[in-house]
Order: C-alpha cells, then structure tokens, then sequence
C-alpha cells in the first residue's frame, strides 16, 4: 500500500512494464498511439500516416490570394482630397500666408515679401504682446481708397486652402507698439514712449525716418489703450496710415483683439530674404512691463496655490510607500 508503480499494466498478464520499448509499427503494442480510428486497429478512419484531409476538393486547395493593390492613377484622388484637406485645416488652425503689398512695414518687410502667420496659439488664449509683427482684419475701413485686388478662380481657390497668400480678405500688418492698458505717447520728433518709458528703435525703424511725425493729423498724439486693444504703427514711420492717423474711427485708432488673425513670425519668401520677426529688445527694458508682470503673476498664482498644495500630500505618499516597503 502507498507504493505507486511507475508505467502501465499490460493487459495480457498484469506484468508490469518499466522502461519496456515499445515498437512504433505494431498498433497493437503497449503505449502505440493511432491517429483517429485506425483501419489496422479495426477503426474507419485515416491510416497512421496519412495526414487528415483538408475539405473542398483534396490537394489543389492553396491559401487565399492577397488583395491587389491599387494603381497610383486610381489612388492619385484620393491623395490629392486629402492633401487639400490637410491644407485648409492648416490655414484655418495653424498657419497662414500673407503677401506684403505696400512698403508700409520698409526695411522689416519689403512689398511682395511673403510671411507666415501663427494662428494657433491665439486659440490657447494668447495675446498680441508689444513689439511684435501681428496681421490683422480692417478694423474701420482702414483701406478705404486702397486698388483692391482681382484674383482668377484658381488664385481664389489656392487662397481659401492656404496655398497661396490670401487676395480678397481686407487684411494688414502692423508692429504691436502699446497694448491694453500702456499709455503712448510722441511729441516733436520723438522718442516714441510706452508707459513712460523711451523705446530705442534704431533696429526696427526706416532708415531716415524719425519716430514721430511733425504733423497735426496724427503725428503728435498721447494716447491710453483700453483693455481688449492695441495700438499699431508701421516701421515705416512717414509712409504709414496706422493707428496715428485713424483716431477719428470708432476705435479712435485701436484696434480689437478680436480681428488680430495673429503674429508673423517668419519671411518666408523670396528665399534670400527668410528670416525670422523677433521682439526686439527696447521693448524689454525694465519698467516698460510692470503693468503686464502684475497680470502674469495673477494669471498663474491659482497654479502656484496648487502646487504648494500638492508638496505635502506628495510627501505623505512617499513615506507611506517607503513603511510599506520595510513591512
């Protein structure tokens, strides 16, 4: 009892059989193993060696073909619906073209002059920020006077998908010089101040022009912009109808945040010209920003408050962890 016998009985004479060989070719041998129901061992079924037959006709089944590809001519549609496509979520989320057709913006754009426009961070709640380039939709009929351009059916329709820069739409470009809540300021023949403060525009400024104009029309002028406007002026100071010389709109000269379609940031034709549009640096300087370093530290003091929350239930975690750990 208890002792447990290590192969099987025959069953012929109850001998036990350890390590016995075993002849594959008698079926009827201890521990032969038969293949379904085995014609030899009175069975109807396939020989011991003969593999089980596939359905469907014997042995001229194969596997199933693979699809055939399309020809590129038949795909070519389909390629180019979604290359349009693709660009006309690009111009309308992310970037556009615009062309430069005056010399307004001289010697930072030059008439003809190509720029691409960042609209996708307006959508995250950005801003116009003083010195920057930004293009904008005529706030009060700016234009008024201006040739207005006739494109062909396929200029129209490259400019509605954002392959070429748009023709009809009543668009200009300006440099950023005050926002909500600066006050400019510019008397004889300059400097221009924001917020009291001289700005040092050599860099930006036509060669030859001076930063104010000596004239009654807009010329000489000071200013407070409202919050959710800014205050434009072209680098092209005495070739420029900006924000100077429309302050008898009903924006007095401002333009809305709202019509900002966003900021050029680079040339990016003719190819000899590609550059980048910084902010320059005058618009740095200590001082000139107070006002917007006070809204910024309001805009991420929540974040701040929650982070310093955060510290201690961080803490209790990890020491939590770490005595679980030495259990």
């Amino acid at each position: 009892m208890g002792d447990v016998a290590v192969g099987a009985r025959s069953g012929h004479d109850g001998e036990e059989h350890r390590g016995r060989p075993v002849d594959a070719a008698d079926p009827a041998a201890e521990g032969a193993v038969t293949f379904g129901n085995d014609p030899a061992a009175g069975g109807d079924g396939p020989p011991v060696d003969e593999p089980p037959r596939t359905g469907g006709g014997g042995t001229g089944d194969s596997a199933p073909k693979a699809k055939k590809q399309r020809s590129f001519w038949k795909e070519l549609p389909i390629l180019i619906v979604i290359a349009l496509v693709l660009a006309l979520l690009i111009k309308t989320f992310l970037v556009q073209a615009f062309s430069i057709p005056s010399d307004s913006m001289q010697n930072t754009l030059q008439q003809g002059d190509r720029v691409l426009v960042d609209k996708l961070t307006p959508w995250f709640g950005s801003k116009p920020e003083r010195g920057e380039v930004v293009v904008f939709h005529d706030p009060d009929n700016w234009l008024a006077g201006e040739p207005t351009a006739n494109p062909n059916a396929v200029q129209t329709f490259l400019s509605w998908i954002g392959l070429m820069p748009s023709a009809e739409e009543k668009d200009l470009i300006k440099r950023v010089i005050g926002v909500g809540g600066d006050t400019v300021s510019c008397s004889g023949t300059g400097p221009l101040k924001v917020n009291g403060k001289a700005l040092e525009e050599s860099s930006y400024v036509y060669a030859g022009n001076t930063p104010c104009s000596q004239d009654d029309q807009g010329g000489q002028f000071t200013v407070k912009v409202p919050k959710g406007y800014i205050w434009v002026m072209g680098d092209h100071r005495q070739n420029s109808r900006d924000s100077r010389y429309n302050q008898s709109d009903s924006h007095h000269g401002m333009v809305p945040v709202d019509d900002v379609v966003g900021r050029a940031i680079v040339k990016a034709w003719p190819v000899n010209r590609w550059g980048t549009l910084p902010k320059p640096d005058t618009f740095s300087q200590a001082g000139i920003n107070d006002q917007a370093s006070a809204s910024k530290a309001l805009t991420f003091a929540p974040q701040g408050v929650a982070l310093v929350g955060a510290v201690p239930l961080v803490l209790w975690r990890r020491r939590k962890a770490s005595v679980e750990r030495s259990r």
